[in-house]
């Protein structure tokens, strides 16, 4: 086994796991340049804007790096790492309307600059822009794949939404949400990488699954630092899970093991309109141990990825997939 699949092992380096596949993010760079540009000055801004944001690349670099891992990287990885960044991005741009998010990545949300109306269009945009680039590869297996996993996403979003007010929420729809919502793509872009790779089908369904765990410890860690993280460091509105009234897993296991008493006073500081509710539910989320055992279950979906990534020969881009999933948990922005 790989060092960097030992779990005791520190995260990889800030973005060293972008060093073999710099000239494939390169490429993909360029396409979404091509394709995301415009004549148009008032669209030529709005797309301008999104450069801000522009994070570290993750889910472009899980489909390549998993196609490296499987042995080959093709033209199509690129289309396809292009495709899934404007489906990223767009997802983001409407989650800043639904959570009324005014700073993501340091800079302006969209719609603290232009409004909700510009935001969802854009977000509207870029998804209509990624299925057509999609349709370029002119195989049916990349469109069934994307939509498929867009309309998970999609419907994970409505679940979640449909669920803020539920102070009762379980730890299994909890679950159920960001599974939906966050590790269907990145379970997609493993999938693809693989896929595009020409791996044996079983190969490719637990690189799929290595995707999936790496999402769902993706989203419990952003979870946390919603609740508990330095918002100058995330470089983004935290605590807006708090006022959407949507419960995530710490406070969850903290409402299931408190007294009553407690139990109902945190339900009513959540369900105030005051903008204070990450200070007022400090102490109890601290002296509950809630934080830290959302963490390990944050670890031992990490630790269930890592162990997919066994099916594929040592290589470098193997432990780079392996180091990842270290580096999400514990990573402060």
């Amino acid at each position: 086994m790989s060092a960097l699949l030992n779990p005791s092992r520190a995260p990889v380096a800030a973005d060293s796991f972008h060093e073999p596949i710099a000239d494939d993010l390169l490429e993909v760079e360029r396409i979404l340049h091509c394709h995301l540009s415009s004549a148009r000055p008032g669209v030529a801004r709005l797309l301008s804007h999104l450069d801000n944001y522009r994070g570290k690349r993750l889910r472009p670099a899980l489909l390549l790096l998993t196609a490296r891992a499987c042995g080959t990287v093709a033209p199509a990885h690129h289309v396809l790492a292009a495709v899934v960044e404007m489906i990223h991005t767009a997802t983001l741009v409407h989650d800043d309307v639904l959570d009324s998010a005014s700073v993501r990545r340091h800079a302006a949300t969209v719609n603290a600059a232009w409004g909700n109306q510009a935001s969802i269009l854009l977000g509207d945009y870029l998804f209509t822009h990624a299925f057509h680039l999609c349709s370029t590869l002119d195989d049916p297996r990349a469109c069934r794949i994307i939509g498929e996993s867009t309309n998970r996403v999609c419907a994970g979003e409505l679940h979640q939404i449909s669920a803020r007010g539920n102070l009762c929420l379980g730890e299994e729809e909890y679950l159920a949400i960001i599974d939906a919502k966050t590790a269907e793509l990145t379970s997609c872009c493993c999938r693809l990488g693989a896929l595009f790779a020409n791996v044996p089908a079983e190969t490719v369904e637990l690189l799929a699954s290595f995707g999936r765990y790496l999402g769902l410890s993706f989203q419990i860690a952003d979870d946390l630092l919603d609740l508990v993280g330095d918002e100058n460091r995330a470089g983004k509105s935290l605590g807006t899970d708090l006022d959407q009234q949507k419960l995530t897993l710490p406070l969850i296991r903290l409402l299931a093991r408190a007294p009553e008493a407690q139990a109902n006073r945190v339900r009513q500081v959540l369900r105030q309109q005051e903008n204070h509710k990450r200070e007022a539910l400090a102490p109890d989320l601290a002296s509950s141990g809630a934080v830290e055992e959302a963490r390990a279950t944050a670890e031992e979906f990490a630790r269930r990825a890592r162990r997919c990534l066994e099916c594929l020969p040592a290589s470098e881009s193997r432990d780079l997939l392996a180091g990842l999933t270290v580096r999400v948990v514990h990573r402060q922005a």
